[in-house]
């Protein structure tokens, strides 16, 4: 799986990019939220990036953020919602409106995205109304670069298949120790996880 491409910008539309990774050129579909913050063709980018394997294709998401990414993530975990309509939201919202919007039930907010009808709007809000933003907002605000490397910790650990409590309740408690190298998070996280 593909997780993060870093190579030279060759051509970038609103829709996708193309990244020439050592002379491999990758097409990678984006948000309109990451296409506006990219550099000029020819320069380089690192993205985060989610693929997506169907069985008559291989798609590559990117993002410059990883924020952005778990909340793509979150948003394709939706019943009904695919990586198209997810990266649509995000192109129609930026992440911390949509965050805003999720959590205060802004249907009204949603349904402004194009392809967003009352009904997926709802699902969006019941389904992670609970979860966007709690690792920022909630158990490591104020701790600055450790909130983000306990945030990718935790999306690690749901990647793996846990539960965002259980996987946020593990971290908690390793940050609490002092851990602070990520790779040695997601390792004590998930011994406490096991045990």
């Amino acid at each position: 799986m593909i997780a993060r491409l870093t190579g030279i910008l060759v051509e970038k539309t609103p829709e996708q990019l193309i990244v020439d990774v050592q002379g491999v050129g990758y097409q990678v579909f984006v948000s309109l939220q990451t296409f506006s913050r990219l550099p000029a063709v020819h320069e380089r980018v690192s993205l985060h990036v989610y693929t997506h394997l169907r069985e008559d294709a291989l798609q590559l998401y990117g993002f410059l953020e990883e924020k952005e990414k778990t909340l793509f993530l979150l948003l394709k975990g939706v019943t009904g919602v695919g990586p198209r309509l997810a990266l649509n939201v995000l192109s129609g919202i930026p992440v911390d409106e949509l965050e805003t919007a999720l959590r205060t039930r802004d249907v009204a907010r949603l349904l402004a995205v194009p392809g967003v009808g009352k009904k997926t709007a709802e699902r969006l809000i019941v389904e992670l109304r609970e979860k966007v933003g709690a690792s920022d907002d909630g158990h490591f605000a104020g701790m600055g670069e450790q909130a983000a490397l306990a945030s990718e910790a935790i999306s690690a650990l749901v990647n793996l298949g846990y539960r965002r409590g259980e996987a946020e309740k593990a971290v908690r408690e390793v940050v609490r120790r002092g851990i602070t190298d990520i790779a040695e998070m997601i390792r004590a996280s998930l011994r406490s996880l096991s045990a």
